[in-house]
């Protein structure tokens, strides 16, 4: 009896006692999640995922459970279990890139909201989608968003801007960190070097944004977000090359000193100093280049974790295009043509959220920006410098969520040449008030104005609307209106003005353009029963511009004649994103715009040159799981383009054809925080040279010394210029580089 009793006490212990454990793997299409976080809910127990994805709960006691499985970027995953007796339970998670659209955007309202219940429409693109097509720069890396163009405007130089819905790069305002510190100079000259290691993500709204930004915010605005330190790799690096002889290496580490900061290093540089000439016309394909960009981001801890951060970038650039046997000792002399281009940029920005109640933040950023260029024996020196402090106070009040703001912004710009006999000096002070009103559960509407006062051309006023109804959680349907104002200066934005041989008119003194702006965005995500996804985004958009300041290259060869169009411009058309995600490995982001840019003067409507019809893009991208590898096919489409000819016996095309750039990479990435990559860029080695007898005008005889002129001042057929041309390298509208092929690795310490 005894021993009865003594067996029975030891069955009720084990059972007591039981190891009850619930284990599995944290993956993402067959790849293992590291440091994943997966929550036993209702409980204080939670754990992380090991390298190769794997997990463990132990002596879980009995009971009914909720297990979640998350990971910044992806779909939270939960599964419910119940645990009755000694067991051990396998959960394996399967978490999916998070295309719910509600990741939190700050640049439509300039504040934090989800994307999915922000008024305004925002598209954010992470690093990953880059990542898809590998370049040296953001500028070139814009080429696969929908919508948006980057537009090289000298064959020599290779500088360039990026086009918004067929806009040109002025009226587009790039930002870094909400701060609109590339602007004026650094639209052309800028917008190379800024660290890829550092990237967060991008943010972009496609129509005016003046009523928050101000001027140059009227084709729409590019918010370029960097990392936070405290959430960034301990150290990463991205390095390539291609058989052209580019060679590009971004580096990225951070620290933390002591309890009081964190720090985020980040250095990119890039170099190419192979000339080759494929087109056979003796002038470089591809600008040479040499440049190195430093970026530093702090972030301090403060008792209150209210926001205080400061970052700075340096940034330098020797850049030279021309004829293949240009060397230092021709810069600015009349011998071999060349152009070349020194840069010297630094920039200070950041942000401290004051120390009482109230959400009250102060933004600020300087700039220095000093330029040594001549284009061909003609010199461009200059000098900009911009100052800009903001305040901004974020207050909830019954069902208002408001923000008010005041802004100074302070210009200073020099060069030598007529535009600024001198310096040019500006003040501009600005107010903004925002009330985002919540008129029901799945109505709001989102009032704006802004006012600013500029010494040149006194008072401005924007304001603007946006109502949001929020159909379901899976159909927003938006309205935006609003207006917006763009304040010109030539010689920073228009780059034809500095090279060639055609002279700048300017007719008289410029006033402000307006635009008036009306679009309306739809979202729908579905989700299928297998798991599937997609997403759709369609926007119609119309923007009626005044006092617009077009560059006239049609009225004489020889000249760009500047003056306030007397008549208007129109920008309008649709645009529709289109994302998909299957259960088998393959993701696919397409995209397709129609776009119809005109103007309209003495009743004469004209089609505005460099603006496309159509664009489409695509990222096409499948994994092979059981080969580690990750296959990108990416590519845009570009429909014809009307182009800047120099006369009626121009042979060049007046239109482009319809063109198009694709590429495709492979990812190996079965080696622990190390992936391998490479590919092939313009498979279709699609070069603008194509169908044309030449793409520079008069390329063998670049300063003019054998042109004659009439009376009037153009230039004359002759035996040795039959066409009657003068050298010219602005026929441009796609990159004269063929197809090339890449390697590079990216190595990430976490």
């Amino acid at each position: 009896m005894k021993n009865l009793i003594f067996l029975f006490s030891v069955l009720i212990s084990a059972n007591s006692f039981a190891q009850n454990s619930i284990k599995g793997t944290v993956t993402s299409d067959g790849m293992p999640l590291q440091l994943a976080n997966i929550v036993l809910k209702n409980t204080k127990t939670s754990t992380s995922s090991k390298a190769d994805g794997s997990y463990q709960f132990n002596s879980v006691p009995l009971g009914n459970y909720q297990v979640v499985a998350s990971y910044t970027g992806f779909k939270s995953q939960s599964q419910d279990i119940t645990i009755a007796d000694s067991t051990e339970v396998i959960l394996n998670f399967n978490l999916r890139e998070n295309n719910t659209l509600d990741e939190v955007v700050i640049t439509g309202t300039l504040k934090p909201v989800s994307r999915l219940e922000s008024p305004v429409p925002v598209e954010v693109y992470k690093p990953v989608f880059f990542q898809k097509n590998p370049t040296a720069n953001i500028f070139e890396a814009l080429q696969n968003v929908n919508g948006v163009r980057p537009q090289l405007n000298c064959n020599v130089c290779n500088t360039g801007d990026i086009h918004i819905n067929g806009l040109e790069g002025p009226y587009t305002l790039v930002l870094i960190d909400g701060m609109p510190i590339v602007s004026g100079l650094s639209t052309v000259y800028g917008l190379s070097g800024i660290p890829n290691s550092l990237l967060e993500r991008i943010e972009i709204v496609k129509g005016p944004a003046s009523s928050l930004y101000g001027s140059e915010a009227v084709g729409g605005l590019i918010n370029i977000i960097t990392k936070n330190p405290k959430n960034a790799p301990v150290f990463s690096a991205d390095a390539f090359s291609t058989d052209w002889g580019e060679v590009n290496l971004d580096i990225g580490f951070k620290a933390n000193v002591g309890k009081a900061a964190s720090v985020l290093t980040g250095i990119n540089y890039f170099n190419y100093s192979n000339p080759i000439d494929n087109n056979k016309d003796n002038f470089t394909d591809l600008t040479l280049q040499d440049r190195i960009s430093v970026f530093q981001k702090w972030n301090f801890n403060r008792k209150s974790n209210k926001l205080f951060s400061l970052a700075g970038r340096y940034f330098y650039e020797d850049r030279w295009g021309g004829e293949l046997q240009w060397e230092k000792k021709y810069r600015g002399g009349n011998e071999v043509y060349g152009e070349s281009i020194y840069t010297k940029r630094w920039e200070l920005l950041g942000a401290y959220e004051l120390p009482i109640a109230e959400k009250i933040l102060f933004s600020f950023s300087y700039t220095d920006h000093d330029q040594n260029s001549v284009y061909g024996n003609i010199p461009y020196l200059a000098k900009q410098r911009i100052g800009f402090g903001q305040l901004t106070w974020d207050k909830k009040l019954s069902g208002h969520d408001l923000l008010f703001g005041t802004a100074l912004r302070y210009q200073y710009y020099d060069d030598n040449t007529t535009a600024t006999v001198e310096e040019d000096i500006n003040w501009i002070p600005s107010l903004f008030v925002q009330d985002e009103i919540k008129l029901a559960e799945k109505h709001t509407v989102l009032l704006g104005a802004r006012y600013d006062y500029n010494s040149n051309h006194g008072a401005i006023f924007t304001p603007r609307l946006a109502y949001k109804w929020k159909i379901n959680d899976n159909n927003v349907l938006r309205f935006n209106t609003g207006t917006g104002f763009r304040i010109v200066n030539l010689f920073t934005e228009e780059h034809a003005a500095l090279t060639g041989s055609r002279d700048v008119i300017v007719l008289e003194e410029l006033k402000p353009e307006r635009s008036y702006n009306a679009n309306l965005n739809y979202l729908k995500k579905i989700y299928t029963n297998n798991g599937n996804f997609i997403g759709l985004e369609t926007t119609a958009w119309y923007t009626h511009f005044t006092n617009s300041i077009i560059p006239d290259y049609d009225s004489n060869p020889n000249q760009i004649i500047y003056k306030n169009l007397d008549g208007y411009a129109v920008t309008k058309g649709i645009s529709t994103n289109v994302d998909l995600v299957f259960n088998s490995g393959l993701k696919m982001i397409l995209g397709v715009t129609y776009m119809d840019v005109t103007k309209t003067e003495n009743n004469i409507k004209t089609r505005q040159l460099l603006t496309e019809k159509f664009t489409g893009t695509w990222a096409i991208s499948y994994r092979l799981n059981k080969m580690f590898l990750d296959i990108d096919y990416t590519g845009n489409l570009y429909g014809p383009m009307r182009l800047p000819l120099l006369g009626a016996l121009d042979p060049r095309k007046e239109y482009s054809p319809t063109w198009s750039v694709q590429n495709i990479q492979f990812t190996f990435n079965k080696i622990k925080n190390l992936e391998l990559y490479a590919g092939v860029k313009n498979l279709l080695n699609w070069t603008p040279n194509k169908g044309n007898p030449f793409i520079i005008a008069r390329a063998n005889d670049p300063f003019d010394k054998n042109v004659q002129y009439d009376t009037n001042g153009n230039a004359q057929v002759t035996p040795d210029n039959p066409y009657g041309l003068t050298f010219d390298p602005g026929y441009v509208y796609g990159p004269n580089q063929g197809i090339r092929s890449f390697f590079g690795l990216r190595y990430t310490l976490k």
